[in-house]
């Protein structure tokens, strides 16, 4: 594909104006809907062929959450569209000012490959909402799903408003050597820092959506059955092949071996005695994502688990204790079903631990006592919080999710996802009918009275 003639094109397409309307936008929303249900058997085989997901996660984990971006889209689109008006400074009077939200123009998005389909089309709601024409660039580690996309924009809108390309890093690569009016990336931290290094030679924006080793804390207040079947869920969907997902337990010492007992339970409550057999768990991406995950088995004291077929990319929900801290499963992010359990004797340690690391995309905690909660939240860092729960936060249009240093910069979901993809224009416009000149040269009054003047004009 000719980049550079697509954009071209985009951006003629763009500056006609054509895509600004409210009327344009919900049609455009409406079109994306009807051509996710009308494709939604190929999509939900594309993700069983890429990751082994069944109907049901498939489903609950991609296209219901992107059809649930729609809808609120659709909803609040008028009153996301409408100026905001603010009051201006005496000094200008007499005017009134606008802020009005605009589209940036063309935007990259680039998804991965963990949830190919929701972490693509999810931001592409609020770029069409927004008013923007779009290249979709989805991973090719979810070949099936990347062609499905192709098929399902391609027979939906012109390229001259949607375009998908396919590739590998190189396509990528070449991309981001355009010039795009914004830029929204998710994926690892390492590939986030050459997104905006290619983003900074056109001084392009960028919403970053990374990772990181997501903590959960669990005290010992916590009631071990509930908060083990929310920690299974959250850590092992889609193989844990999550962004969000747990990446290590932190456990009082008191409540440990009852909590590995409680996931031993959960877990064979959600996938059997043979998690291989079950139609609900997924499979690991391709061999060398496999063999990673497989290396970081000998890290720690097998405590559940750790079967693995390598010609049916399986690897079994696995839990390890006694792990070291300076191990690489406790250094890099897992992105696998492995989930470590450490503990500790004083809240204080934990903070303590969790102070010293980079900040994650997410904090989980476990435990009835309100004063517990804010204090955790009040010593910590972390792009989103979910307490007594895990993923949850991230779910639904209403509160917005994004990253914080090493795990992401910006944010999005609901209007969160407009105003990732505009640009809010300040407007101030002003009468021609009276002309204040103390503002212009010679000075008419002294420099004192010229600050007493300003503090009543610019006061507020």
């Amino acid at each position: 594909m000719d980049f550079a003639a697509v954009l071209k094109r985009q951006r003629t397409f763009f500056l006609s104006g054509a895509t600004r309307p409210l009327e344009f936008r919900r049609a455009q929303l409406l079109t994306l809907r009807g051509a996710i249900e009308a494709h939604e058997q190929l999509l939900l085989d594309a993700l069983q062929a890429d990751l082994g997901k069944s109907p049901h996660e498939a489903y609950a984990t991609e296209l219901g959450l992107v059809l649930g971006e729609i809808r609120h889209a659709l909803r609040h689109l008028p009153a996301w569209m409408k100026p905001r008006g603010r009051r201006t400074p005496l000094l200008a009077w007499p005017s009134h000012g606008l802020i009005r939200p605009e589209p940036y123009g063309v935007a990259l998005i680039i998804g991965p490959w963990n949830y190919p389909f929701q972490l693509l089309l999810s931001p592409l709601v609020g770029a069409l909402a927004a008013g923007n024409c779009v290249v979709l660039k989805p991973s090719e580690f979810a070949p099936h799903t990347a062609a499905a996309i192709a098929q399902l924009i391609g027979g939906a809108f012109p390229e001259d408003y949607i375009a998908v390309v396919q590739g590998d890093r190189e396509t990528a690569e070449a991309l981001l050597r355009e010039k795009f009016d914004t830029i929204f990336f998710t994926g690892s931290s390492l590939v986030g820092r050459a997104v905006m290094t290619a983003a900074a030679q056109h001084l392009t924006p960028v919403t970053l959506e990374l990772g990181g080793k997501c903590p959960c804390l669990v005290c010992a207040d916590a009631p071990l059955d509930i908060t083990a079947r929310r920690i299974a869920w959250g850590k092992f969907m889609n193989a844990g092949q999550t962004c969000v997902a747990p990446d290590f337990l932190l456990v009082d010492r008191r409540i440990r071996p009852a909590l590995v007992a409680a996931l031993k339970r959960a877990l064979r409550e959600f996938y059997g005695d043979n998690p291989q057999q079950s139609r609900d768990y997924s499979r690991i991406v391709n061999q060398r994502h496999f063999h990673r995950l497989v290396g970081f088995l000998g890290n720690g004291r097998l405590a559940h688990g750790g079967q693995h077929d390598a010609n049916d990319l399986y690897l079994a929900p696995t839990i390890l204790t006694d792990v070291p801290l300076d191990t690489s499963l406790m250094q890099e992010e897992i992105f696998g079903p492995i989930l470590p359990v450490l503990d500790f004797d004083q809240l204080d340690e934990a903070l303590a631990l969790l102070r010293d690391r980079a900040t994650p995309l997410a904090l989980y905690l476990f435990t009835k006592n309100r004063a517990t909660q804010e204090r955790v939240i009040a010593t910590t860092r972390s792009g989103g919080v979910s307490l007594n729960d895990t993923v949850t936060h991230m779910i639904g249009a209403n509160l917005p999710f994004g990253g914080l240093g090493e795990s992401g910069l910006g944010a999005y979901h609901g209007h969160a996802s407009f105003r990732c993809f505009t640009h809010y224009r300040s407007v101030l416009r002003r009468s021609l009918a009276l002309d204040l000149k103390l503002i212009f040269p010679p000075p008419r009054v002294s420099l004192a009275m010229l600050k007493r003047i300003y503090r009543f004009l610019l006061g507020g």
